[in-house]
Order: structure tokens, then C-alpha cells, then sequence
């Protein structure tokens, strides 16, 4: 039997596996993962590596190049905040993470938007992550290897 076929998990289960799975790699480049008990308020876990400051993480995932979404109100852009990415493109192949600082939402472009929705609206504001096959390079900047690496270049590990 292939491995990894994702069209056989539902979306409970996916975001289970990309959530695990993120945990795990963090923890093979020596962070501390401290998980929450209750997930109310959009952040998946906490981390730190060494002695250093704590990153809250809010894990998303997705099968298919589409929108992904956080609501403004449990995803404030902040410094120490990131949407950790698990892409399942293929089935037979490992997620394709990526790890994004909250802050690129500052600088809006066609990969990072925003959108306010007035009041009484169907939808609360939110942030979007538009992916598509022209968004795609620009996403690779925050691949997960990457953006550790620079973190601890910059200081954020000890």
C-alpha cells in the first residue's frame, strides 16, 4: 500500500498529521514544543529552543492550491507568531512545510491579503494566504528550513 495518501484522511485527520508533523520537526532541530490543552484562541502550541523567547504556532494544511485563512481576532500579527504551512500536493510524498512570520501580512501582495468585512457580514475579518502556481515562489522564501535557519542566525534561539 503507497504511503502517505492523503485523499484517504478527512480534514480532521490532515490537520491532525501536519500539526504532529511540525512538532516533530521542530523538535529535530532542538526546540522545546509545548502543546495547549484547549485550542479557543488559534494557537496550536508554543516553542523555544534553548532559553530562548517563545514562538506561538497556529498550524494550517492543505490539499490543493486554494486560499487558506486565520481570523484577525486569534491571528494578530505579532513578532513571535507564526502559521506554520503543511502542503499535501502528491499523494506517496511528505507534506511540504513552510513556516511564515505573521508579520509578512503587514506588507499585503497578491500571496499575503487581507480582507475586513463590515459588520453584520457573513464572515469576520481575516487574513488570507492566496496559494497558486504563480504565488508559489514567493511562498518558497518561507520554507520551513529556511526560516529556522534564520531564526537562530538572528538570534531568536540560544
Amino acid at each position: 500500500m503507497l504511503r502517505y495518501q492523503w485523499g484517504r484522511l478527512n480534514k480532521q485527520q490532515v490537520g491532525a498529521y501536519c500539526e504532529y508533523f511540525v512538532k516533530m520537526e521542530l523538535t529535530m532541530h532542538g526546540f522545546q514544543v509545548y502543546t495547549t490543552e484547549v485550542d479557543d484562541r488559534g494557537i496550536d502550541f508554543v516553542c523555544r529552543h534553548g532559553a530562548g523567547p517563545f514562538l506561538q504556532v497556529q498550524v494550517k494544511s492543505a490539499r490543493a492550491l486554494q486560499n487558506v485563512f486565520m481570523f484577525k481576532s486569534k491571528f494578530e500579527l505579532a513578532d513571535n507568531l507564526y502559521l506554520a504551512l503543511g502542503l499535501l500536493l502528491s499523494d506517496g510524498d511528505l507534506p511540504q512545510l513552510y513556516f511564515i512570520p505573521s508579520t509578512a501580512w503587514r506588507t499585503p501582495d497578491t500571496l499575503f491579503c487581507g480582507n475586513d468585512y463590515g459588520e453584520g457580514l457573513k464572515s469576520k475579518p481575516e487574513w488570507r494566504l492566496n496559494l497558486s502556481l504563480r504565488n508559489m515562489k514567493a511562498l518558497e522564501t518561507y520554507r520551513f528550513e529556511s526560516t529556522i535557519d534564520r531564526l537562530v542566525l538572528n538570534g531568536w534561539t540560544t
